[in-house]
């Protein structure tokens, strides 16, 4: 199969951005001292209780993109921290998540910084839910949620959609145990952006609901997700919001010496076994970063038998280099993803003993960072990144069924400034992208998509309110190969030009309690695949038929908010609204194909949808060593029709549901904790979910019993931190059916499952 490369053109990007970033002269590189306007940060970290040093804290700086694990000493130093007020967060399994605020001045002798972080008695650097700001670097700045720390280490699991589904509002969409990707509040593909360290993945997972994201949560330092302005850097469409798995694959400053972790996790379920390690070490002015991982998994067990052909393996390996300078850094990092999975059969037709997934990624992304010494402007930043994807999908007797190769690359700029007037700060940027997509095995054209925009995110306080405002600009244009007639329709070249607008405001009520409320009018134009698609994915058990008359995607989107965050409860209460007046789905039209019998039309459709929704969660801290709490979502869809659409759907209603929308659900949990060892029971439940799409079966109520427990050592004469944890899943085998599983009417879902998790920090 043809691919086309897109390597010549990135070198001219590429040379054009260090013309800006990298020519000083010899005597700026050569200076070990550091410009008037930047200074240095070191400092120990130690128990608030016991004054014994903290190690292996992570350090970091969302608002320019710095991060750093201390030594076994508790020791750390981040270089290139622009002059003035900057807040640091830090956090280590075991302590609560801090943050300080630190005045930096000119020059080196910031040498005696003491940081304090307090034993965590009650998990509180588990979900941190934050106020929503702009976006620098690798981080969503104060992002909407994150997960991190225990609760990362507890709920990590084989993809990130599972490692993620306990969380308030988020599910996951799979045909099997390897494709999950996330739905948040009813939503996927599109709708929901994932990004590694601020990239795209670059694959195809938001095509088709067989293709995997290829990203291993395994190696993530913390996850977060953020919606409204801030998501506007990245992409105008984010009604879902926008997941950052954030690895630090690019170091950002210099580590003391070697640091790094080794990470080994078995389940029972698949008798998988997987393993990462990653170092960081100092190389002159510069560090360098490794990150091995590798996954294999059998088939899962259900309580009703084996999950034929639901096997995984994986690896992920990424190399990274960055020369850190007084005017901040510039690095690359390079990074192999080998992923082979099945898909389970479908025994009603498309493939009945299961289709066989080779999927390959290549990814080279580089960051380079300015701070600016200017009365607006503090700080530049430019990331090119070159992806190559491809994967096969093959049959039983060993044929390529439909092969996917997609060569994307992806530029941005973007730049800080000062107040100004009313506004406190911002950010403003440029991104462009060129993809090249390619099929064989169907009748889907060959495409192109290239696509540019400019954004910018403004933010202000005015008392106790907290103001942001962001408006995006998309341009788009989408290349077949040829223009021609097609069963689908005139295949022909369509260009697209949108706005994209955001508003947050955030209340401090009194004292830890906040009301808030975001809106967005999102735009996103056609994908290639909605335009262009036609001919059959077995894998996906569809027949796919594009619309390339589609018009650009626009919707409205508003949520409201309660919350209040303290060292006794955190609470959260929220409701949104979702009203798209052309959603673009691909809808199971019940109809099976001509061309291959047994699989349905899969026709990408356009109509007014209107989702909304109720979600809660709550955290209260019983005593010292006691606590409790749990969440609950709610989300309704539906497509308003026309009298035209009733007759096509064949209804006399106003609406009809839509497809994989989730019941309501929720946990209950409890957690014990004494000095360095924790214990969790919870209860996930769902109610049964009847309002469903034409073609879709109802799915039944279901309780499942889960249990984790952690325990965190170190070795004072080594310096070494162990951590362990253990979790029991499904813990009475109990068979129940997710409504959001493509594959819900063959199998049921992973029965009872003994998961662990070591990691060694040095």
């Amino acid at each position: 199969m043809y691919k086309l490369s897109p390597i010549p053109l990135l070198f001219a990007v590429f040379f054009a951005v260090a013309t800006f970033f990298l020519p000083y002269s010899a005597k700026a590189i050569e200076n070990t001292k550091f410009e008037s306007s930047t200074g240095v940060l070191s400092g120990k970290i130690t128990n608030s209780i016991t004054g014994q040093a903290v190690a292996f804290a992570y350090i970091h700086i969302d608002d320019i993109n710095r991060a750093v694990t201390a030594d076994r000493e508790g020791m750390f130093t981040l270089v290139n921290i622009p002059i003035g007020k900057i807040t640091i967060f830090i956090h280590r399994i075991g302590y609560e998540m801090s943050s300080f605020t630190v005045e930096i001045e000119e020059g080196i002798g910031q040498e005696d910084r003491h940081f304090e972080l307090m034993p965590l008695h009650i998990g509180r650097d588990a979900v941190v839910v934050t106020d929503q700001r702009t976006v620098s670097g690798g981080r969503v700045e104060h992002a909407s949620a994150k997960i991190q720390g225990q609760d990362l280490r507890r709920e990590l699991s084989t993809t990130l959609a599972e490692t993620l589904r306990d969380m308030p509002g988020i599910e996951q969409r799979s045909l099997g145990p390897a494709s999950g990707r996330p739905i948040i509040r009813g939503m996927t593909g599109e709708r929901v952006m994932i990004l590694e360290d601020g990239f795209s993945t670059g694959d195809v997972s938001t095509v088709a609901t067989d293709h995997a994201v290829t990203i291993d949560p395994m190696s993530a330092r913390e996850v977060e997700i953020a919606r409204g302005p801030s998501a506007l850097a990245y992409t105008g469409n984010a009604v879902g919001g926008v997941i950052n798995v954030i690895r630090d694959n690019i170091p950002t400053s210099i580590p003391n010496r070697l640091v790094g972790n080794v990470t080994l996790q078995g389940q029972t379920v698949s008798e998988q076994a997987a393993g990462s390690v990653q170092l960081r070490f100092p190389s002159g002015r510069g560090a360098f970063g490794v990150d091995l991982n590798g996954r294999l998994a059998g088939d899962f067990q259900t309580p009703s038998g084996t999950l034929t052909n639901s096997y995984i393996q994986t690896t992920s390996n990424t190399f990274s280099y960055s020369a850190i300078r007084p005017w901040g850094y510039a690095g690359t990092s390079a990074n192999f993803y080998v992923s082979n999975y099945g898909i389970p059969p479908d025994p009603n037709g498309g493939h009945p003993n299961g289709v066989d997934i080779e999927m390959m990624r290549f990814q080279n992304t580089s960051r380079a960072e300015r701070l600016l010494d200017h009365s607006f402007f503090t700080l530049a930043e430019a990331e090119l990144g070159v992806t190559a994807y491809y994967h096969r999908e093959l049959e039983s007797n060993g044929s390529v069924g439909t092969e996917f190769a997609q060569n994307m690359a992806q530029f941005a700029l973007r730049a800080r400034h000062r107040g100004f007037g009313i506004i406190e700060s911002g950010l403003a940027g440029l991104q462009l992208e060129a993809k090249d997509y390619r099929v064989a095995g169907s009748r889907t054209p060959n495409s192109q998509m290239f696509s540019a925009a400019v954004f910018a995110i403004q933010e202000m306080d005015y008392g106790r309110f907290h103001f942001e405002l962001g408006n995006r600009l998309d341009l788009s244009l989408a290349v077949p190969e040829s223009e021609r007639m097609s069963e689908i329709g005139f295949i022909r070249s369509r260009s697209n030009a949108g706005v994209s607008s955001s508003a947050a405001v955030i209340y401090r009520l009194f004292n830890d309690i906040y009301a808030g409320s975001t809106m967005l009018l999102s735009y996103r134009s056609p994908s290639l695949e909605e335009l262009y698609s036609e001919g059959p994915h077995l894998a996906a058990y569809t027949y796919e038929i594009g619309n390339p008359d589609l018009a650009a995607e626009r919707g409205f989107t508003a949520e409201v908010f309660l919350r209040n965050r303290n060292r006794l409860a955190d609470i959260e209460l929220t409701a949104f609204r979702n009203f798209f007046w052309n959603y673009i789905y691909p809808r199971d039209t019940g109809i099976e194909s001509n061309r291959f019998p047994g699989l349905n039309n899969f026709q990408f459709d356009e109509g007014e949808v209107l989702f909304y929704g109720l979600e809660a969660s709550a955290k209260v801290r019983l005593n010292r060593s006691l606590s409790a709490g749990g969440n609950v979502s709610y989300v309704y869809a539906e497509r308003r029709l026309d009298r035209a659409e009733r007759e096509e759907f064949d209804t006399s209603d106003a609406s009809v549901p839509l497809p994989l929308i989730p019941p309501f659900g929720g946990l209950l949990f409890t957690e014990f904790q004494i000095n360095q060892f924790s214990v969790r029971p919870q209860w996930r439940f769902s109610a049964e979910q009847s309002r469903n799409d034409q073609f879709e079966s109802e799915t039944a109520a279901y309780s499942v019993f889960d249990v984790s427990a952690t325990y965190i050592f170190s070795q004072r004469e080594s310096g070494l931190l162990h951590t362990l944890s253990a979790s029991v899943q499904n813990i009475l085998n109990t068979e129940y059916r997710n409504h959001t599983s493509v594959i819900k009417d063959i199998f049921p879902e992973p029965g009872l499952n003994i998961s662990l998790l070591y990691r060694l920090y040095f």
